[in-house]
């Protein structure tokens, strides 16, 4: 992936056969998961309108007791919810299709503000980042005060909405005001 941003048009068997003709050895990949941005001390404080956006997680049960998940995105320098994407099973592909439809009135953010689930660490979100010019900054695990404008915002949602109706199916989830 680094060479292809770099120009180069080659894929990962080619570059294998080229280490392997070399004689060099593959690194040993580390047992955790690497992060796509390293955390910092002190976030940013934005200065305007979509500079810096947050994003996160909602999920809540139907009435069959299936669940279904809300990914929620807020501006946080206006504290707008710029949208909410209901499903079944969310992925870094229905991120990057928010994204894109936001793109088209908003532009795109500085920064993206979010958790280290394996949704927002995708290659996918990665590269949708690296292509707009957006950085990513994780906050730290198990501290949800790192996020804390996108955490405000979906405790208004889920007692607002989530608790004030019973959906029963998705689409009723959706097309709800």
């Amino acid at each position: 992936m680094l060479l292809n941003r770099e120009g180069w048009a080659v894929g990962k068997k080619r570059v294998y056969r080229l280490y392997r003709e070399e004689g060099l050895t593959l690194r040993q990949r580390p047992r955790h998961r690497r992060q796509v941005a390293a955390h910092r001390r002190e976030r940013r404080k934005p200065g305007a309108p979509n500079e810096v956006w947050s994003l996160d997680f909602v999920a809540d049960p139907l009435v069959e007791r299936r669940r279904f998940r809300a990914l929620t995105f807020v501006d946080v320098f206006t504290r707008e919810g710029l949208a909410i994407e209901g499903g079944q099973s969310l992925k870094g592909e229905d991120g990057v299709g928010v994204w894109n439809r936001i793109r088209q009135d908003r532009g795109v953010p500085k920064m993206l503000y979010c958790d280290d689930r394996a949704e927002f660490t995708s290659q996918i979100m990665d590269l949708w980042a690296y292509q707009n010019g957006v950085q990513i900054d994780f906050s730290r695990p198990g501290k949800p005060t790192d996020n804390a404008h996108v955490e405000s915002f979906n405790g208004t949602f889920r007692a607002e909405c989530l608790d004030a109706h019973w959906f029963t199916s998705l689409q009723a989830a959706e097309n709800s005001p």
